[in-house]
């Protein structure tokens, strides 16, 4: 669905970029509510370093792991056929609450400068975030360069259980699931909640994914994401296809099959891995120096040739140890849409690394700007310390930026604990969430940034 009506669609996107633009929530008066006490930033991570060396990239190679076909079939086939996303949004149950309506100390995590267009707060009825904590986002504007999905724009959120959370039982613990928002309609959001599964006993049966879910990517009908749930995890990645959303038709706290069908934890929908990706070297953490990396964060690329998968590490060898960025590129074969690109052997090497003295990353954007020749890195970081907001850099072989937002000059000006990046490149907005890795429910919002007003905001 990659090029149909692709002129026509690019001016409805400049539509809607400029009823965006013309529409822009007035949330700068929330932004003032940060104290300059707050936005304490980080010394400037300098310049990217290539890594070059077969050595040091062969540490990033991956080996695809395919689930077999009759597995796949088998599952689908006993749970009653693909449901499908148009499927989950026409039974979307939660409605999102606009910025306006969120509360003081939900917009307070907004980012101080540039401020945000759009920003959206989780259901207030909805028990399930209460538990849980956002972790990731990716859009219909990954999956297809129209931006629409079936005719509909979507986002889908990933979140983690939050294991340190009073009366978390043993089921619960690592769980990952996606929300999937609808968002055709930029004034009525509104989403349901998708369970992340394995395929068991020949597709006879399923179980729980458990994930952090650092980074997701939603590309062509295929759903990538971080499957790194502490060092020595076997897989770095999990694949999913968004053409086998299943329907679970028990509702029981039990993860697979059970008397009469199938149960999903009180989840009516399963989304089941159709693949993996493995670290080649080993699993992740191992080897010298712990060198074979954990995977952070994802993000897409579709300014590169061909479209790339942009990765960063969530975990480095020690507190002076600069932090890996690098790039595989998607595969081009025909039936092989949104897998990354291999050899004859299932192999998937990095096709560009670099390493950032940028630590506590969470987020990673590559994007090359009309008419240049090399990629500005976006990388987000997260302050050790909590109540404190972020900083967003952009990086270059030459140097690094950002926006200084306050009279001590300080660089947090990015929102409160934000999650991974996405570019929606219809509207050009950069989407991410707030809330990521912390106890406290109230600082959960999601929200889009111009990428243009963040440029302009770094002079």
């Amino acid at each position: 669905m990659k090029h149909r009506g692709r002129h026509r669609r690019r001016r409805r996107g400049q539509a809607l970029r400029a009823t965006l633009a013309g529409t822009a929530l007035a949330l700068t008066a929330a932004a003032t509510l940060i104290s300059t006490s707050q936005a304490t930033g980080s010394n400037s991570p300098g310049a990217l370093t290539p890594l070059t060396s077969a050595s040091e990239t062969g540490r990033l190679r991956l080996n695809e792991n395919l689930v077999a076909e009759d597995t796949l079939s088998t599952l689908t086939r006993s749970m009653g056929g693909n449901v499908g996303v148009t499927g989950v949004l026409a039974s979307a149950d939660h409605a999102m609450r606009d910025g306006a309506d969120c509360s003081d100390t939900e917009r307070a995590a907004l980012p101080l400068e540039p401020v945000a267009t759009r920003a959206y707060c989780w259901a207030g009825d909805d028990a399930r975030t209460q538990q849980w904590l956002p972790a990731s986002v990716t859009t219909s504007g990954d999956a297809d360069d129209d931006g629409q999905w079936g005719g509909q724009r979507v986002i889908l959120a990933g979140w983690t259980h939050n294991d340190r959370a009073a009366g978390a039982s043993a089921t619960d613990r690592g769980l990952a699931r996606v929300a999937f928002i609808d968002a055709t309609d930029p004034a009525a959001l509104k989403y349901r909640w998708v369970l992340l599964v394995a395929p068991r006993d020949g597709g006879k049966d399923f179980g729980a994914v458990r994930s952090r879910m650092g980074g997701m990517v939603w590309y062509q009908d295929k759903l990538i994401v971080t499957a790194q749930n502490g060092a020595g995890q076997d897989d770095a990645l999990l694949v999913f296809d968004l053409h086998r959303i299943l329907k679970a038709g028990v509702n029981s706290g039990v993860i697979g099959k059970v008397s009469g069908g199938y149960s999903a934890h009180g989840y009516q929908y399963v989304l089941p891995a159709v693949g993996s990706y493995s670290p080649a070297g080993g699993t992740c953490g191992s080897g010298d120096t712990g060198a074979n990396p954990c995977f952070g964060s994802l993000s897409l690329d579709r300014t590169s040739t061909p479209d790339s998968l942009v990765a960063t590490e969530g975990l480095t060898s020690g507190d002076d140890a600069r932090t890996r960025i690098w790039r595989y590129s998607y595969s081009t074969v025909a039936d092989r849409e949104g897998l990354l690109a291999d050899d004859s052997l299932g192999r998937v090497d990095a096709r560009e690394a670099y390493t950032t003295k940028a630590g506590g990353l969470s987020g990673v954007l590559s994007h090359t700007p009309a008419g240049a020749r090399k990629a500005d890195w976006y990388v987000g970081h997260t302050p050790d310390s909590g109540g404190r907001h972020g900083t967003l850099w952009r990086q270059s072989g030459s140097g690094t930026e950002a926006v200084q937002c306050t009279a001590d000059q300080s660089y947090a000006c990015w929102g409160l604990h934000t999650a991974s990046l996405s570019y929606w490149q219809e509207t050009g907005e950069l989407w991410t969430l707030s809330g990521t890795g912390t106890d406290t429910v109230p600082e959960r919002v999601l929200y889009a940034v111009p990428l243009a007003a963040v440029d302009r905001s770094l002079g």
